[in-house]
């Protein structure tokens, strides 16, 4: 029952700040691309792969907890939906071109931003682990001396 209650949570955090992020005007941006959903998306595409990676390699992640931020608040924050549904707007209103760059640039920046959120919880995971090490051995040193 805790989980749901953790995705519950973590979806109504999600959705509000999507909703908040999404509600930002961008004044000198006069352009039909979607700013505001790439840069959720994007944003949630990092976030998930470096909250999962962490949680699955480092393994300090409570599993409810992991559930409430990945399902709950980046299921909720990020919006595939949204991006299906601004690139039909864009094709309706004949702006191939911006259509075509939205899913373009959302697929290529996403699956960087994923890329890179793995490469810096591996970073991080070595780093804490090497410092794990050097405690373990520096105990250890002082407990033969």
């Amino acid at each position: 029952m805790r989980k749901y209650i953790y995705i519950a949570c973590g979806a109504f955090a999600g959705a509000v700040l999507r909703y908040l992020i999404r509600g930002i005007e961008l004044q000198s941006y006069h352009e039909n691309v979607p700013l505001n959903t790439l840069f959720i998306n994007v944003l949630g595409a990092f976030a998930l792969a470096f909250v999962l990676t962490a949680a699955l390699e480092i393994g300090t992640l409570d599993a409810e907890l992991r559930l409430g931020l990945t399902t709950g608040f980046l299921g909720a924050f990020t919006t595939f939906s949204t991006l299906c549904k601004e690139t039909v707007a864009l094709l309706k209103n004949g702006d191939y071109f911006s259509a075509v760059s939205y899913v373009t640039v959302s697929t290529a920046l996403g699956l960087a931003a994923a890329y890179f959120g793995i490469v810096l919880a591996r970073e991080l995971g070595a780093k804490l682990a090497n410092k794990k090490e050097k405690a373990a051995a520096a105990e250890e040193e002082s407990d033969v001396d």
